[in-house]
C-alpha cells in the first residue's frame, strides 16, 4: 500500500487537563505525531496512559486544553465526518431493538443517503464482514464477535477515509479475537483504510501495526514510534513466529515496562 505525503491525521503538541475544586489532573502532556493515508497505526501504553482521552480528542468528542488536530487539514472541533469510531463495548454500541441491517444503516440515514443507495452500501459493508445472512438478525440473538462484526460493518457502510478503533476485541475470546484481526487486516488492505487502532495486547499491536507508537505514563508524550517492516499477507500461524515478530515484540514490551517505571 502506497503512502502519500500529506498526513490525513496530525496531532501537534496535543495537551489536556482535567480541572476541578479538588485537584488537577494532566491527562495528556505533549502529544505530537502524524498518520498518513493508508497507514495502519496501532498505539499501545500502561494502563492510565490517556489512551481514551487521546481517542476522544481525536473523535471531536473532547476539546485539548492545547494544541491541536487536524483530519485531511481540517481543524477537529466536533466529529470528523471523514473518520468511524469502533468501541471496544458493542453491546453498549448496537441498539437491541433494531435489526443488524437497520443497526449498520443508521449512519447513512443520518447523512440522508437515498434509499436506493443505501441499500447498496448496506449490502456491500454486510458482505465485507461476512455477514450478509444476519441483516434480518438482531444483535442479541449474535455471537460477541458477530456483534463487533456488525459494529465494523457499521463503519465500513460510511465509507470513512480514517477509521478509529478503541480496543475493538479485548472482550472476545483469542479464537475470534484472531478471527476479527484478520478481518481488519483484510479491509484495511480491500478498502484502503487508514487505521488508528488502540490496544493494550503488545502482539495484538505488531500483528497487526505498520507501525506501533508507545506511550509513556500519564502525562501522555511518545516513548517510541517502532516500525513494523513485517511483510505481508501476515498469517496468525506464521508471522507470530518469525524472528522479527519476536525482536518488535519486546522493543514494546520494553518501552511499555519504561513507561512504567517512570509513571
Amino acid at each position: 500500500m502506497q503512502q502519500a505525503t500529506t498526513a490525513v491525521v496530525s496531532v501537534e503538541h496535543l495537551n489536556k487537563v482535567y480541572e476541578s475544586k479538588e485537584r488537577r489532573v494532566e491527562a495528556i502532556g505533549d502529544l505530537s505525531f502524524e498518520v498518513r493515508p493508508g497507514d495502519f497505526t496501532c498505539i499501545v501504553g500502561p494502563s492510565g496512559a490517556g489512551k481514551t482521552t487521546l481517542l476522544k480528542c481525536l473523535a471531536g468528542l473532547l476539546a485539548p486544553t492545547r494544541g491541536s488536530i487536524r483530519v485531511n487539514g481540517h481543524a477537529v472541533t466536533s466529529p470528523p465526518e471523514e473518520m468511524a469510531i469502533v468501541f471496544q463495548e458493542y453491546g453498549r454500541s448496537l441498539f437491541p431493538w433494531k435489526t443488524v441491517r437497520e443497526n449498520v444503516e443508521l449512519p447513512l440515514r443520518e447523512r440522508k443517503v437515498p434509499k436506493a443507495q443505501r441499500d447498496r452500501m448496506v449490502d456491500a459493508a454486510l458482505q465485507a464482514v461476512a455477514l450478509g445472512h444476519v441483516g434480518a438478525s438482531y444483535p442479541w440473538q449474535l455471537s460477541g464477535g458477530m456483534q463487533q462484526r456488525v459494529a465494523i460493518a457499521r463503519a465500513v457502510a460510511y465509507q470513512p477515509k480514517v477509521m478509529v478503533l478503541d480496543e475493538p476485541f479485548a472482550a472476545v475470546d483469542a479464537q475470534t479475537r484472531a478471527d476479527l484481526e484478520d478481518l481488519m487486516l483484510r479491509l484495511w488492505t480491500e478498502l484502503d483504510l487508514t487505521v488508528i487502532f488502540v490496544t493494550h495486547d503488545i502482539d495484538e499491536a505488531v500483528y497487526l501495526g505498520q507501525r506501533v507508537l508507545v506511550l509513556s505514563s500519564s502525562p501522555t508524550r511518545v516513548l517510541d514510534d517502532v516500525r513494523v517492516d513485517i511483510p505481508a499477507p501476515r498469517t496468525q500461524a506464521l508471522t507470530r513466529i518469525e524472528p522479527v515478530f519476536a525482536e518488535l515484540r519486546t522493543r514494546v514490551y520494553s518501552g511499555i515496562q519504561l513507561a512504567k517505571a517512570h509513571a
